[in-house]
């Protein structure tokens, strides 16, 4: 028997039922726009990381503090496949759970999500506020300020980038490039 893979449309109404927060739903679009950009660069299927891109905190605001514990009973609950209960759950790495990131899409959640936070955060302070024009350096810039955007964990960015085996001003250009395919459905 296969398992019945979650489409766009179900991870949509399973966020829309958790998510309230219109930051937290644009936090998952700019994720779900990285991780569909991600998926096409890396041979990825790209339907499939946009899909965990878009639930990945979907127990975040009702449940903060069994964040990713709580997301992996409501997917096994809704008979999502393994794979993407496990996929969720490794963004939490360290900071809520031991479940270490394994494959590519794992690897790209880990690294992107709290990295979007900080591009967010810099685009909002431009005069355009906007990713369209954003650029590495300035997000590099605001990177080395500890103060700037102060709740996003660059350690976590920095183990994720080394588990990807890439340089963090090629990956901020990545997710900036992936967060400017979702512009209109995170308004930067």
């Amino acid at each position: 028997m296969s398992e019945k893979v979650p489409t766009y449309e179900e991870a949509q109404s399973l966020l829309n039922e958790f998510v309230k927060s219109d930051s937290l739903l644009k936090h998952s679009y700019a994720v779900e726009g990285v991780m569909r950009y991600m998926a096409r660069k890396l041979g990825g299927d790209e339907d499939k990381w946009a899909v965990i891109g878009l639930v990945h905190d979907l127990d975040y605001e009702a449940f903060p503090e069994q964040h990713c514990a709580k997301a992996q009973e409501i997917l096994r609950g809704r008979d999502w496949p393994e794979e993407y209960v496990r996929a969720v759950a490794s963004h939490g790495w360290v900071l809520c759970n031991d479940i270490e990131p394994q494959t590519d899409l794992e690897k790209v959640l880990y690294a992107v999500e709290e990295l979007t936070g900080l591009i967010s955060a810099v685009a909002i302070i431009r005069p355009s506020k906007s990713v369209m024009d954003l650029e590495v350096k300035s997000v590099m810039k605001k990177w080395k300020d500890k103060s700037f955007a102060a709740g996003v964990n660059r350690s976590v960015i920095e183990k994720g980038v080394a588990m990807m085996g890439v340089e963090l001003p090629a990956l901020i250009n990545d997710v900036i490039m992936g967060m400017r395919e979702v512009s209109d459905k995170i308004g930067l």
